[in-house]
């Protein structure tokens, strides 16, 4: 048996965002983050509503991140052959084409809050029938958006010279950005492996929640050939081999674990996908799920748009600066791409409501915070409806790190927010999950300790701030319009990133993302 330094064996865990990328080094017998590698990523808007980033700068930061987090531990004196696996985690519903041949991406990689895909979803609608789009919900558990993959990948397959070329001539892969990942790290053109993982697989549309398989009916509603795709797998098994750098031979043996052995539909405009499947003998966990357009992408906009503020670290100060009860205070609903859960609008727009001459930057920056609060309560809301009311919610990801945020959070909930003191459990799950593939994870992980922020304000003045909220939510509805203008109701449409630690609930991520497990749920 093989020994090991003084920490144990060693789990890396890639964590690739939409804003940056990580690489971090686990020890398995106490999850604790011994080092770590950061790099931003860019993105790019070549037309209004279009968001892209460079699938080769994505790649290469995450070789990088790698490179320099193996370095940092030989100047910690530990020995990087202590790494003995992998696992990936990673913005999810983004897609990558690329050929097979030369590894060259085919085209930008379409971020998943790119809306592009807009005509596409209006013209799948009204060319098919409410049976036909009613089926693609009930086999995806996901209703027809321009947030999923299905349709970035059909717009690529109709307007990109390249792609079409590619697929012809049996030349195109395609797939989410674990999957890009994956075939070049474990040699790309020369033998990589093409393959995704049952959760990111769930969220591009094509697959079925119950086969776990990419669906025939589906591939023929969006006309995708399903050669380009990649296999499915568990989300804890070995995929293939990093085949360069200083953990060369390592295996890649955890992919993307969100956070039940039933398949339950949303009647509240949630999302029904697979939460994991911890190996391939293992049964699927599913979940309810509910994604949130823009949280972080907020305070961004205030930075670099608006240029309100020089870094996002400052709104917490500037936020505690003034209170709703100030006469310049507003209300704030960034739907810069429209509205995802639980209401998927695709036609509302960012509004700001309220405006006076006593508003300051103070007033706009407390609303954006806000704003990030109320969209959390909408989906915990429609959470409530479909299955219990919650008794708590677990936070994580960098906006986790603004206490005030957090106050806020629990205030307009009603019910304690808990944030854990170490806050990388989405790059942990995903740790956990090639620990466990690879059996060097202990079984069982206790909670790590956690600041808990209780409600400070009565439910009189929380019905007040979400009555105001809703108001300005009417407002933003029906911006973008063809001349047939939508009903201006707070609804679904009628068609219908992450911990394996903490216990079942409802999670915050940095993105605004809630999941809740879908079986024997309890209010906790």
């Amino acid at each position: 048996m093989r020994e090991f330094g003084k920490f144990g064996p060693l789990i890396g865990a890639v964590d690739e965002g939409t804003s940056n990328v990580k690489f971090l080094v686990f020890a398995a017998n106490t999850s604790e983050v011994l080092t770590y590698h950061q790099i931003t990523l860019k993105r790019f808007s070549p037309q209004e509503g279009w968001v892209e980033q460079d699938a080769l700068e994505i790649l290469n930061a995450v070789l990088e991140c790698i490179e320099v987090t193996t370095d940092n531990l030989r100047k910690l004196d530990i020995n990087p052959e202590d790494v003995v696996g992998i696992g990936i985690t990673n913005q999810r519903e983004t897609t990558i084409v690329w050929n097979s041949v030369t590894g060259q991406p085919l085209y930008s990689a379409i971020v998943w809050l790119d809306v592009r895909t807009a005509n596409i979803v209006d013209e799948l609608t009204k060319v098919k029938s409410p049976q036909c789009v009613n089926a693609v919900t009930q086999t995806s558990g996901l209703p027809l958006s321009t947030y999923f993959s299905s349709v970035k990948l059909k717009w690529l397959l109709l307007n990109v010279p390249a792609v079409k070329d590619a697929v012809r001539v049996g030349e195109c892969m395609a797939g989410t950005v674990d999957s890009w990942l994956i075939w070049n790290l474990t040699g790309g053109c020369h033998g990589g492996t093409h393959v995704t993982d049952v959760t990111n697989a769930s969220r591009t549309q094509l697959m079925s929640l119950r086969s776990l398989q990419w669906d025939k009916g589906l591939l023929r509603f969006f006309d995708i050939p399903i050669q380009i795709l990649p296999k499915i797998k568990s989300s804890a098994e070995i995929y293939g081999y990093i085949s360069t750098g200083s953990l060369l031979g390592v295996p890649i043996a955890g992919n993307n674990l969100c956070v039940g052995d039933s398949i339950i539909h949303s009647q509240q405009g949630l999302l029904t996908t697979v939460a994991y499947k911890l190996g391939p003998d293992a049964p699927p966990v599913y979940a309810l799920e509910g994604s949130v357009a823009i949280a972080g992408d907020t305070l961004q906009w205030l930075r670099d748009g608006l240029e309100l503020i020089t870094d996002i670290q400052d709104t917490e100060a500037l936020a505690s600066e003034v209170n709703d009860d100030d006469e310049g205070s507003i209300c704030f609903v960034p739907a810069f791409n429209g509205l995802y859960s639980p209401y998927w609008r695709k036609d509302a727009r960012g509004i700001i409501c309220g405006i006076s001459e006593k508003t300051r930057r103070e007033h706009i920056v407390r609303a954006a915070l806000e704003s990030v609060c109320h969209q959390t309560r909408s989906v915990a809301t429609a959470m409530a409806t479909d299955c219990a009311p919650l008794g708590r919610l677990l936070a994580d990801g960098g906006m986790a790190q603004n206490t005030l945020l957090m106050q806020m959070q629990a205030d307009i909930l009603g019910i304690p927010v808990i944030r854990p003191l170490m806050m990388e459990s989405t790059a942990l799950g995903a740790a956990i999950v090639a620990g466990r593939a690879l059996r060097v994870w202990p079984t069982s992980t206790p909670c790590p300790p956690a600041d808990t922020f209780i409600p400070t304000i009565s439910s009189e003045e929380r019905d007040i701030k979400r009555v105001r909220w809703e108001k300005a939510l009417k407002r933003c509805l029906a911006w973008t319009t063809d001349g047939n203008e939508e009903k201006n109701e707070l609804c679904p449409d009628e068609t219908d990133r992450t911990t394996a630690v903490i216990p079942p609930g409802l999670f915050f991520l940095g993105t605004a993302l809630l999941v809740i497990i879908a079986d024997k749920l309890k209010a906790i």
